[in-house]
Order: structure tokens, then C-alpha cells, then sequence
């Protein structure tokens, strides 16, 4: 015999349904357009769904009623086929599966976060010269970072956006891949290394929402939050005053501190920015010196440097965990750094001084990268008149 009553149960589950009201269904309390949006495409694709499992759920209590033991309902080893039950069964799922396919390409196609917005509410269109609230977002380990680039300023795990204005967001992170979420305003978009994606939204309500990091990235994740402030015009640009009055520079320096590992960040604010940087974070060449991503690329597209830019290519490496003394792998070999691509005593050559140190070289083929002329400075001496070496054999030997 249970220890408790029928009344003392009851008496029990009053008493935690009111700790449950402090639950806030945020997804569906949206505060912008696109997360109204978002909560309608998840309301219909739910209530299409439920066509199907309510009347499966009514229908499994009724067969088990039905059917029961004590009932002794009749008995029928060799039915095995009905026309109207392969109907039901197999027409109805059908339409279900091809209306909601439609919705949900149609809805997420118009949600892309990549495009811009087509309005700013269901009330109010976008107009002609309307022009959206740039913020590039950096993912740190384990904070975030706003960079306003038109206003010069930015902002640490602390965001103030205008309500009733298109905010186009620039997102990358600086380590491993992380995902950028404010419920009410817009639908997460995940921010990666050495990448940039893109999301749009808008706040139509004013207000302070949360804005958090949906995707573990290690040991500060769980306090990976921000506050996003929705106000109107008058008060994000008091916001912006503030900051310019208070804030520090984020300079390429003062960046690279920022980024080292930290939890539980109180927020920061910065009144100039170096306005290369958040380029500079995406392409993996904050430090001074480091050749940008960017740059490799346009070198490579056009069919590379040659031999003479083969010889060091350190600066190409992402050194991040080695310079913060977290170089040594947790599994397999030591992590090491290619200086040079050519044997050492080609790279010997290159860079000897041919006047004290008269070497040769055996291939005469010329040395020239793809729809590049020939290298110049100290390669011109290989393009030198061919000359007959008395010490050999006769063959021809190039004059260094």
C-alpha cells in the first residue's frame, strides 16, 4: 500500500506548479519579426504534425479498450487487408509529409539569415533608404565581442541595438566553433574560425533580452551570456555616448590580450577600434607580422610567388595555442612549423651571396612561378651567358 494518499499527491503537485511559472517559453515570446516568424513556422509544422499523432494517440487507447481481455471482442486470424485502412494509413501521412515539406521550404528559404530583411514588421516595409545597423560579433574563449565599424566602437559581452531597425550581424570566432543566439530577436547562426556567416534581425519590442553561446565550447561555456538591449533611437545613441566618454581603444595589441581564456566576463566597452580588425580576425592574422589568409589566396590565384616566395612560410601557420604556452597536443606528435620548402641546400643558394660563395646550380630549367616572369635580383645571375667549363666534359655550364 502506497505511504501516501490521493490527497496528499495532489497537495504535493500544487506545490510545484508554482516553481514551474518561472518558466519563460522564449522562442514563442518573440520580441522581433523574423523570431514571429520563426514561432508561426514552428506552430504550423507542429499542428500539421499532430494531425496525425493525436488521432494515433486516441486510437492506441481505443484498441487497447476494445480489445481487451475481459471483453472477449471477436476473433479474426485470416483478415489481413483493408482497402479503407491502406487509404487512411498511407494517404493521410502523404498530404501531411507534402504540406509540410512545402512550409517548411518556403518559410525557411524567406528566413534565410543570410538575407536581408523584406520587412520590418507585418505593419511596416522596409524603406528605400533605409539602411540596416552593422555589428560584426567575434566568438572568444569565453566571451563576446561587438564591433560597431560605423559608429568606431565596440563592446564586451554587451549589446545595444535601436528597436524597429534592421541589424545585419558579421560573425566569426577566434577559436574552435560556437553558435550565436538571441531567442527574441532572431534564429541561432553558428560563428567559425577562418570564417564569416551572416545573420539579420530586428527587435520591433524595446527591452533587455538574453543573448547566449547555443553550441559547447569548453570549460567557460556555461558563462558565455550577453545582455541585448532594445531601445529606441534616442536611447542607443546615449549608449553610444556613453561608451565614447568611458571606453578604453581596442587596438590590435589589446585585442590579442582579450582573446586569451577567461570566464564570466563583466561587460566592457571600447571608444575607438582599429578598424582592420575584425578582417584581420577573420583571416587569422592579428599578429603583427602574419601573413593574412586573404593574402594567400589572391598570391595563389595567381599562381603563386615562385621559388623566392617558398622559402619561408611560417607566418602562415595558426600559431594562436602556441603562443599562449598551449602548444604541446594532447594526442600524438609535437606540433611543429614549416620554415622552408626547399631542401636546405637550395635555400642555401637563394640566399648566399653569389659574389663570395660561387655555387651552381644543375637544372637549367628557369625558375618561374605559372604565367609569372622570371624572378629578379639575385635570380638574374642564372639567366647569365652559357659558358663551356674546361673542368668538365664539354658540356655547358651556366656562369654564376
Amino acid at each position: 500500500m502506497s505511504r501516501f494518499s490521493g490527497p496528499v499527491r495532489l497537495a504535493a503537485l500544487a506545490l510545484i506548479i508554482p516553481l514551474l511559472s518561472g518558466c519563460k517559453a522564449v522562442v514563442l515570446s518573440p520580441a522581433g519579426d523574423i523570431a514571429e516568424r520563426q514561432k508561426d513556422l514552428l506552430l504550423a509544422a507542429t499542428g500539421l504534425m499532430l494531425i496525425i499523432i493525436i488521432p494515433v494517440m486516441i486510437l492506441t487507447i481505443f484498441f487497447a479498450w476494445k480489445y481487451r481481455a475481459a471483453k472477449k471482442a471477436a476473433y479474426n486470424p485470416d483478415w489481413d487487408h483493408s482497402t479503407k485502412f491502406e487509404l487512411v494509413i498511407w494517404a493521410a501521412p502523404l498530404l501531411i509529409i507534402i504540406c509540410l515539406g512545402a512550409l517548411t521550404w518556403v518559410g525557411t528559404h524567406l528566413l534565410d539569415p543570410y538575407r536581408p530583411l523584406d520587412r520590418l514588421s507585418a505593419d511596416e516595409v522596409i524603406a528605400e533608404d533605409h539602411q540596416p545597423l552593422k555589428v560584426q560579433v567575434v566568438a572568444l574563449d569565453w566571451k563576446w565581442l561587438f564591433i560597431y565599424p560605423e559608429q568606431g566602437v565596440a563592446s564586451v559581452n554587451e549589446l545595444a541595438v535601436p528597436v524597429n531597425r534592421e541589424i545585419e550581424f558579421n560573425l566569426t570566432s577566434s577559436s574552435v566553433m560556437n553558435a550565436f543566439y538571441i531567442p527574441a530577436m532572431a534564429g541561432m547562426i553558428y560563428a567559425m574560425p577562418g570564417m564569416e556567416t551572416k545573420l539579420h534581425g530586428v527587435f520591433n519590442n524595446p527591452g533587455i533580452y538574453q543573448g547566449f553561446a547555443s553550441h559547447y565550447s569548453g570549460w567557460g561555456f556555461s558563462g558565455m551570456r550577453f545582455k541585448a538591449h532594445a531601445t529606441d533611437e534616442a536611447g542607443f545613441e546615449n549608449w553610444l555616448t556613453e561608451v565614447r566618454e568611458t571606453g578604453g581603444r581596442l587596438t590590435r595589441e589589446e585585442y590579442l590580450e582579450l582573446e586569451a581564456p577567461s570566464r564570466n566576463v563583466a561587460p566592457r566597452s571600447y571608444a575607438e577600434v582599429d578598424p582592420e580588425l575584425f578582417n584581420r580576425v577573420v583571416n587569422l592574422c592579428v599578429e603583427p607580422g602574419k601573413m593574412c589568409m586573404a593574402e594567400m589566396m589572391a598570391i595563389d590565384d595567381r599562381g603563386g610567388l615562385g621559388l623566392e616566395g617558398t622559402v619561408n612560410i611560417q607566418a602562415l601557420t595558426h600559431d594562436k595555442h602556441v603562443r599562449r604556452g598551449s602548444g604541446e597536443p594532447v594526442l600524438g606528435k609535437a606540433a611543429f612549423m614549416v620554415s622552408s620548402i626547399c631542401t636546405p641546400q637550395d635555400t642555401a643558394l637563394m640566399l648566399a651571396d653569389l659574389d663570395e660563395d660561387p655555387a651552381r646550380r644543375a637544372d637549367r630549367t628557369p625558375m618561374r612561378g605559372h604565367a609569372l616572369p622570371v624572378p629578379t635580383g639575385i635570380f638574374e645571375r642564372l639567366n647569365a651567358p652559357v659558358i663551356h667549363d674546361a673542368r668538365t666534359t664539354g658540356t655547358p655550364e651556366q656562369k654564376l
